[in-house]
């Protein structure tokens, strides 16, 4: 199959965007780190969420993507975390198309793995978003886990943290391994979704209520009901998907269970639910989840949503654009763009990441106090 047009448009806008987003406009904030850490993730939050709206603009507006939001609906602004069945490698970017409606951009953080972080302009942004990179061997994960949450809980930062307790997309593959994993443990083999792993979830809830920064948990259940674009290499063919449905499930944090195995099984009989759900959905005409809209209604308006999809739009382009402009144009843009790739390069090998030298920063101006330290 060939390279779609309109799938090259959308790939290389956004690396576009990313990358010179990186370079010139989080760039100049990143000094501000040394002095405050907690100003700097504020400010960085919100230049990081203009880039967000891209996707959700582009999908849209330009590819006439239809986005259907159901059941519980979110509490605007509050503090939670997420998860999600992994249907394909590109959920976590579709699900901007719910937040942008009924959250807010500037609060997500997501765990996801750690080879990411080396991708230019992606990998970059996600950095200095302060992103949960996780290499999967959770004798690894569980301490810089630890650190990053008790950081976002010290500074007092709200934060809506996507995970994905399956480790992976749905495939083939991934199903026969749920499978296997399965028959080893007594449980029911599943069709539309893969068996959690819990421990991460359990900590990162446990963390976060200890930190008093946990309003809720957002149980969110993805089902494309026309065509599936089940990698990256399937928007580059330009097989954007038709239409988008999520269905939402709230519970407030008060009510999850206190103790950690009770929380795995908590969140084990999540994933039967989603199960169920989605063997109902796709068995159904037309595939619709149960309930026609969600019960809290969006923090912002259609008409709202959509001037900030124009706006995006209009703004990205014009940015790539003057980005190319003075770097043909000016001599010292092209130096200080040198620079900053120099640095997005070297620093990841010097120190493993910009939001290792955050937590660095953080850790310096309390003291020299370690987050290790606290946890004990």
């Amino acid at each position: 199959m060939m390279v779609s047009v309109r799938g090259l448009y959308f790939v290389v806008t956004l690396f576009l965007g990313s990358f010179f987003g990186s370079i010139f406009m989080l760039g100049p904030v990143l000094p501000l780190m040394l002095f405050s850490p907690a100003w700097y993730r504020w400010i960085t939050d919100r230049i990081v969420a203009t880039w967000l709206t891209l996707p959700v603009a582009l999908l849209e507006l330009v590819f006439g993507v239809k986005v259907v939001i159901t059941g519980d609906g979110f509490v605007p602004g509050e503090r939670s975390v997420i998860i999600m069945n992994h249907r394909t490698r590109l959920d976590w970017m579709f699900l901007w198309c719910c937040l942008l409606r009924y959250s807010y951009l500037r609060l997500e953080k997501i765990c996801l793995k750690a080879a990411l972080k080396a991708v230019p302009g992606f990998g970059w942004a996600m950095q200095v978003a302060s992103f949960i990179f996780i290499q999967r061997r959770w004798e690894d994960d569980r301490s810089h886990m630890a650190n990053m949450l008790q950081y976002f809980c010290h500074i007092k930062e709200p934060l809506q943290l996507l995970l994905f307790p399956e480790g992976t997309d749905l495939t083939e593959n991934t199903r026969a391994r749920s499978d296997e994993f399965a028959e080893k443990n007594g449980l029911p083999k599943y069709e539309y979704v893969l068996h959690p792993r819990t421990t991460g979830f359990t900590f990162i809830v446990d963390t976060l209520r200890k930190g008093d920064n946990l309003d809720a948990v957002h149980d969110i259940t993805v089902a494309y009901p026309q065509n599936i674009p089940q990698t990256e290499r399937h928007l580059i063919l330009g097989l954007f998907p038709r239409e988008i449905h999520f269905h939402v499930r709230r519970y407030a944090a008060a009510s999850l269970p206190a103790g950690s195995a009770q929380l795995q099984q908590w969140c084990q009989e999540r994933w039967q639910e989603k199960e169920r759900r989605l063997r109902d959905f796709y068995r159904a005409d037309p595939r619709l989840f149960d309930e026609p809209e969600a019960r809290v209604p969006p923090c912002k308006s259609e008409l709202r949503v959509a001037l900030i999809k124009a706006a995006s739009l209009l703004y990205w382009s014009a940015f790539v654009a003057l980005s190319f402009a003075g770097l043909w144009l000016w001599a010292p843009v092209r130096v200080y763009f040198l620079l900053m790739v120099i640095f997005f390069l070297g620093q990841q090998r010097v120190t493993g990441g910009v939001e290792l030298m955050e937590l660095a920063c953080h850790r310096h101006w309390n003291g020299g106090s370690s987050l290790e330290a606290k946890e004990e």
